[in-house]
């Protein structure tokens, strides 16, 4: 399968990922569905994710700021107006965070005055501390800060403690053992991904014994780390935060696939090809990725990864949703996907879209490749997916 390079509809748009035509009635319309979720009661936890995958996501860090907690199932009115006060003359971690801190600079808006970025480190090592002496069988790494940084930036320290406090002991729990162990696995769902989906791609990265450690800081930072605007971060933190825990691993692949020409095209040596991977484009078409990351979450559901693996990690076990079972066909998910590509036509122009009987583990072939993201298989998918496991967290993880 080729995922052919093109320019990121994402992030070239001044709407943050809408496309130009008619694209503030769009984002107008989707502003008020989304009031619309938070206003019902019970807040429709399933439509804010679904806005969160799909085109430009929520759109604002104010709307962010309403639905984030919504999306990690955190009580806003029980978060504590005044937070703990941080020891940190006694704080084992507290040299390190730091370290990583006071090299943060590039993760600051460019522009902001040195006092108040100062003061937004502070108040970052504070979380960050606050979290680990708070919850002692979790592990600072590095990287860590650079999630915890995005969470500060677009909700302040109080709600981004609350928030980063729950997804550390729960999306990124694997990552804060005290060994690399379970991150390692994780890492290596990588390779099988890549395989199912372009054979040719994988037998060449495994001829150049490249392995998966570039794409090491991708996973761990949820990708904050490598990419320089911060709009495409938060965008990419939307769609995580609306989906399965093992859903940056599905990213990561889907990059890798996009890059096929580059891979194929580089020299086949470790050294080169980690070279070549590990620097990200600054024009990925995020819109189109993040498809096609839903796409082949649904086709490679984590369960069957797991399969080929016996150890078990935090997030693999969260029960993953089956497309090919009982709850949709493949062929009525492709039919729905036209229906609202064709509603969002402005000319109203009816295109055919074959629908295929699928082959066994080669579904994906038949997706509806698009520059924008239709809420269908993916979506539908990917946020019932979610539904499964997001209202039992305090459950999964006693």
């Amino acid at each position: 399968m080729n995922l052919k390079r093109s320019r990121s509809v994402g992030a070239s748009s001044s709407l943050n990922g809408l496309g130009k035509q008619d694209g503030e009635s769009r984002r107008k319309r989707k502003m008020a569905e989304i009031t619309q979720a938070l206003n019902m009661t019970p807040v429709d936890v399933a439509a804010l994710r679904r806005m969160a995958i799909s085109e430009g996501g929520l759109l604002t860090d104010e709307i962010r700021r309403q639905v984030w907690p919504r999306l990690l199932n955190v009580s806003v009115e029980n978060i504590p107006e005044e937070l703990e006060t941080v020891d940190r003359d006694n704080n084992k971690d507290f040299n390190q965070v730091l370290l990583d801190v006071q090299r943060s600079l590039r993760r600051f808006p460019p522009g902001m005055p040195d006092e108040q970025r100062e003061g937004l480190q502070e108040e970052l090592i504070d979380i960050i501390l606050r979290v680990l002496v708070k919850n002692p069988q979790l592990h600072y790494y590095q990287g860590y800060h650079d999630i915890v940084v995005t969470f500060l930036l677009v909700l302040g320290e109080r709600l981004a403690t609350a928030l980063v406090e729950k997804l550390s002991t729960h999306h990124l729990r694997d990552f804060m053992d005290p060994t690399m162990d379970n991150t390692k696995h994780i890492l290596n769902y990588l390779m099988p991904i890549i395989e199912r989906v372009n054979p040719e791609v994988y037998d060449f990265m495994q001829q150049a014994e490249v392995g998966t450690i570039f794409a090491l800081s991708w996973l761990i930072t949820w990708f904050g780390h490598v990419l320089s605007d911060f709009r495409h971060v938060v965008r990419l933190y939307d769609f995580f935060l609306a989906c399965h825990p093992l859903m940056p691993i599905y990213f990561a692949a889907v990059i890798v696939l996009h890059r096929e020409e580059e891979v194929l095209d580089c020299e086949c040596d470790m050294a080169m090809m980690h070279h070549l991977l590990s620097r990200i484009p600054e024009d990925l078409p995020y819109e189109t990725l993040i498809s096609r990351a839903g796409d082949l979450f649904v086709q490679f559901p984590p369960s069957e990864l797991a399969r080929e693996r016996s150890q078990q990690t935090a997030v693999s076990t969260f029960k993953d949703f089956e497309l090919a079972s009982t709850q949709q066909r493949p062929d009525t998910v492709l039919r729905r996907r036209r229906i609202e590509q064709q509603q969002r036509t402005l000319e109203a122009q009816r295109s055919t879209v074959a629908v295929v009987q699928p082959t066994a583990r080669r579904f994906m072939r038949l997706a509806v490749m698009g520059l924008t993201v239709a809420l269908g298989a993916a979506a539908l998918a990917v946020v019932n997916s979610a539904l499964e496991w997001a209202p039992k967290l305090d459950l999964l993880f006693p």
